[in-house]
């Protein structure tokens, strides 16, 4: 028997690219603020009186989250920010640290890979990843925002991966990695033997941090870029951040036939059409993301 087609043709409406994500509008997450608008979504670590430290509740909490982003097309970029004067102090002293100690290895391994996940699920999301950085960004809260695309910091913002200052490895969560591709091998090789403390000058001279902004003018400025971006042709961002991940692992060749790949994909959207129209006509484009 062959199958025919509707009358009316296939419906490209009966696969919902929603599947999987959640709504930003009503998301309510339990171990961080969340606001939504205009694209643009925030994601607030909020327990200032303790410098906004992570558990392992958030730490499962953000993974899922990022991971949902995957599939929240609505969203198209994202910040995240610590709530008061700092960013964030890392994995809870009371509540992780302790724990820990009295762990097997079966159960830190997967605590480990929990931590590991999270750094995968925020390079994994399509959405560029804008971080406003104040005050204390230490050990994990250092390495999220490694993770993000963008970093806007204050000069109050102290950096450090601090990891061996607490008797572990510098290799956590993805560090030996990323951190040289961001401000070369040797650099990032004496943050992570030392866990000496990055000034905001130094981080913005070696490439960590994009600008040092004012503390009163630090949300503003994230924001903005931000929006500016979910203004953007979003599919086309989400292309790009792929590829600055994946290429990591590839050759010259590879990547350059790759990117070959990903520009004719974004060649076909609708952005691409809207762009030549709209410079045809000199007026600018109003990307749809799609």
């Amino acid at each position: 028997m062959t199958a025919t087609a509707p009358a009316d043709g296939p419906d490209p409406a009966a696969f919902d690219v929603r599947v999987g994500g959640l709504e930003p509008e009503t998301f309510a997450p339990a171990h961080f603020r969340w606001a939504f608008g205009q694209g643009v979504a925030t994601i607030t670590l909020d327990r200032p009186a303790r410098k906004n430290p992570l558990t392992f509740a958030s730490y499962a909490e953000l993974r899922d989250t990022f991971r949902a982003l995957a599939y929240t097309p609505d969203v198209k970029a994202v910040v995240i920010a610590g709530a008061g004067d700092n960013f964030s102090s890392g994995g809870d002293v009371h509540e992780i640290i302790g724990p820990l100690t009295a762990m097997a290895m079966p159960q830190l391994l997967a605590f480990t890979r929990l931590t590991g996940d999270l750094v995968k699920a925020m390079r994994g999301c399509p959405q560029p990843l804008v971080a406003a950085l104040d005050g204390v960004c230490v050990g994990a809260g250092a390495i999220v925002a490694m993770a993000c695309d963008i970093r806007f910091a204050t000069p109050e913002t102290r950096t450090a991966f601090l990891f061996t200052r607490v008797g572990l490895a510098g290799c956590d969560m993805g560090a030996c990695a990323m951190l040289p591709r961001i401000i070369g091998q040797g650099r990032a090789s004496e943050l992570l033997y030392t866990g000496r403390t990055m000034t905001a000058e130094e981080g913005e001279r070696w490439g960590f941090h994009n600008r040092l902004v004012d503390r009163a003018e630090l949300a503003q400025t994230a924001q903005r870029f931000a929006a500016d971006l979910a203004a953007g042709p979003s599919f086309a961002h989400g292309m790009t951040k792929t590829q600055l991940h994946t290429e990591w692992a590839m050759g010259l060749d590879a990547a350059i036939e790759a990117e070959a790949q990903a520009q004719a994909i974004c060649m076909q959207t609708r952005d691409f059409a809207r762009a030549y129209e709209a410079f045809v006509a000199k007026a600018r484009p109003a990307f749809g993301g799609d």
